[in-house]
């Protein structure tokens, strides 16, 4: 046996191939040399730019002692959990399951046929932290598995079964309005009104919820949903969390006030606070919401693109060393700026001894303004920051994250007035269908240097049939909604489970744990609440009565169950999507009437372009009331309003009844 990582095409898999563990790729191949051998697998799941699966790689997996012990006992297996987020997301309902809390690097051991037993996360390479060593670690699991295999077919046992309650649906009503209101006040007590964000230190942005909390403000008429997602995104954008100087989100911060971040820079966060900037500033313009948007596009354009798409993240570690490349001493930002650096200094402080580990990290502490001479001396410390070691980047292309980049690039095309966001969207879309499509016609999930290397999942056609939807509201184009139809007829037939809901594998031949489904929205979206949502939205374009049924029977699969629904933010607004939404219908090709609607803040807004003498769907409310003269109907709940025509009247007619005053 040998390491074969080197044969891998993801970058993650590629940083461990030089390690003297004989790593194996997860394949029922390899399962099946573990059944043969009797060896219990020893899984290790992480991600290119995961900080502490660096720290345990050098510690543990790089020492030779310890990867003598792994492989004499294991069969050991190597996972990049977002190339393979299925399985990443039963191990880790196992572990949680075990009374363990998640993370990673997540370390996990499966008897020969993948039935996980035992769990953790990161293990030091010597006692610490109230944490056994992982060599300890390591001889007590082989002598387990050689004494006591009793025990070890219970655990399996008692772990299946929870794994299938998890995973199982249970029925109820679809969410109304009392449900929605009391998800909407519980995220609202949990939230740091003087900083805010939910909760404490470590502080994560947590898209899915505001952009809940962001819909519900329009539904519940509550101003505090509104301002939790005005706070949230004032103090983001200000904080040490955002990269003044190269544009862009890191994933989280250490601390309660968003200075400190960990340093990586994902995809998908900085996708869906996109998306968040253009519903706010749709709804009160705010230089700072435009300045981040411009800035953080500048950022996917110039540092993300990747064969057509754009890459996964950025890592947070360079030269060894977490946040080296981001991070400054005082004397190199004034020798940088020479004279204006006291100046730069009033509106981004730079103490003598650092504000973290005797560093600085960037944070903008003025309003904006005086951008004129403030935006070059950015210029230049970008420029010095430019010749250092720039972090690694993990250049693998995500179906299902650039499928939410594209939904927001479109939507932000309309609200910061950018046409070439919408151009590089549909270029995008173009690419990821090019070269992540399926022969059966569905969406392949991860693809890098010319070579698909994981299967789709529910989350990549649900999120790319949502961009779908995203690019046919703004250009009008039929063959985008075809796309999308397209794509939901392979989805139901690939991930449905007869029942209303769906799985998030395709493939049903494993044999080692339950065919998951997954209705738990976590930093992304979840692909059963992102197909709610296409099915709304498909009934609001269409008025077909089959997406509104399809519809409910998703909403109602998980409802009898009050703890998934609230975390479940993304189902719970497609609930109001699908009662409240409403329909602009164009006609007479007016682009500032469309535009209108485009910019609506209320997420609850679809948009429909048609020429004078188009032949709605018979099911459409609009159906009989197109004009030969520019004009919008403003459609909700089979109604039609008379024909607006000014954008102001269109405006006018979005607002819902319970709508604060911006």
């Amino acid at each position: 046996m040998r390491n074969m990582l080197g044969e891998a095409s993801s970058p993650y898999l590629q940083q461990h191939k030089d390690n003297p563990v004989h790593w194996q790729v997860w394949s029922p191949e390899t399962l099946a040399l573990a059944a043969q051998l009797n060896r219990p697998v020893l899984l290790s799941i992480g991600y290119a730019t995961c900080h502490w699966c660096h720290v345990m790689a050098h510690e543990s997996f790089e020492d030779r002692e310890t990867a003598e012990l792994m492989n004499r006992h294991f069969i050991n297996i190597k996972l990049d959990r977002e190339e393979r987020p299925d399985l990443d997301q039963i191990f880790m309902s196992a572990l949680n399951a075990m009374g363990e809390q998640g993370g990673w690097p997540l370390t996990m051991v499966l008897t020969p046929q993948g039935e996980p037993f035992w769990g953790g996360t990161y293990f030091p390479p010597a006692p610490r932290f109230g944490r056994p060593s992982f060599r300890q670690v390591l001889t007590a699991l082989a002598n387990a598995w050689e004494t006591d295999q009793v025990r070890v077919g219970d655990s399996v046992a008692a772990l299946q079964s929870v794994l299938a309650a998890q995973s199982a649906p249970r029925p109820g009503d679809p969410p109304g309005p009392a449900t929605l209101d009391a998800t909407r006040n519980a995220y609202l007590s949990a939230m740091d009104w003087r900083r805010g964000g939910i909760g404490q230190a470590p502080k994560f942005p947590n898209t899915p919820i505001f952009r809940f909390l962001w819909q519900e403000s329009f539904r519940s008429g509550d101003a505090r949903a509104a301002h939790a997602v005005e706070l949230l995104l004032e103090r983001m954008s200000r904080g040490g969390i955002y990269d003044h100087l190269g544009g862009g989100y890191a994933r989280y911060a250490t601390d309660e006030a968003w200075l400190i971040p960990h340093f990586e820079k994902m995809l998908y966060d900085n996708a869906l606070i996109l998306d968040l900037l253009a519903l706010a500033h749709a709804r009160t313009p705010n230089p700072l919401y435009a300045a981040r948007a411009r800035e953080t596009v500048a950022w996917l354009t110039r540092d993300m693109r990747a064969e057509g798409a754009f890459a996964a993240a950025e890592d947070a570690d360079s030269e060894g060393e977490e946040g080296k490349f981001y991070v400054w001493i005082r004397a190199e930002i004034f020798d940088t700026l020479g004279e204006d650096a006291e100046y730069f200094a009033q509106h981004y402080p730079a103490p003598e001894q650092g504000n973290w580990e005797g560093k600085v990290i960037l944070e903008r502490r003025t309003p904006l303004g005086e951008e004129d001479r403030l935006a070059p001396l950015r210029a230049k410390l970008l420029a010095r920051r430019g010749t250092r070691t720039r972090p690694g980047r993990d250049d693998k292309i995500l179906a299902d994250w650039n499928a939410l980049t594209i939904a927001a690039l479109a939507r932000a095309s309309a609200v910061f007035a950018e046409p070439a966001w919408l151009a590089l969207a549909e270029e995008v879309f173009a690419n990821i269908l090019a070269n992540l499509s399926e022969p059966e016609g569905g969406i392949a999930h991860a693809y890098r240097h010319g070579k698909i290397s994981a299967p789709g999942l529910l989350e990549d056609q649900a999120a790319m049939l949502r961009a779908a939807l995203a690019l046919y509201q703004a250009t009008a184009k039929p063959n985008y909604l075809a796309t999308a139809q397209r794509l939901l007829s392979v989805t139901e037939r690939k991930f449905g489970d007869g029942a209303g809901s769906f799985f998030m594998s395709a493939d049903a031949a494993q044999t080692f744990a339950p065919r998951a489904r997954n209705v738990q929205d976590g930093p992304t979206p979840s692909g059963i609440g992102l197909m709610a949502e296409n099915y709304a939205l498909l009934h609001a374009l269409t008025g077909e009565a089959e997406y509104r049924h399809k519809a409910e029977a998703l909403l109602a699969a998980f409802a009898g169950s009050t703890d998934r629904l609230t975390g479940s933010p993304v189902l719970l607004a497609a609930a109001d999507l699908l009662e409240n939404a409403a329909c602009v219908v164009v006609t007479g090709g007016s682009a500032e009437l469309a535009q209108a609607a485009l910019t609506a803040p209320d997420p609850a807004v679809a948009v429909l372009q048609v020429s004078a003498s188009a032949d709605l769907p018979p099911g459409h409310s609009a159906q009989g009331k197109t004009s030969t003269q520019p004009a919008a109907f403003i459609c909700r709940s089979g109604v039609c309003s008379l024909p607006v025509t000014t954008p102001e009247a269109v405006r006018a007619a979005l607002r819902r009844g319970g709508e604060p005053a911006p």
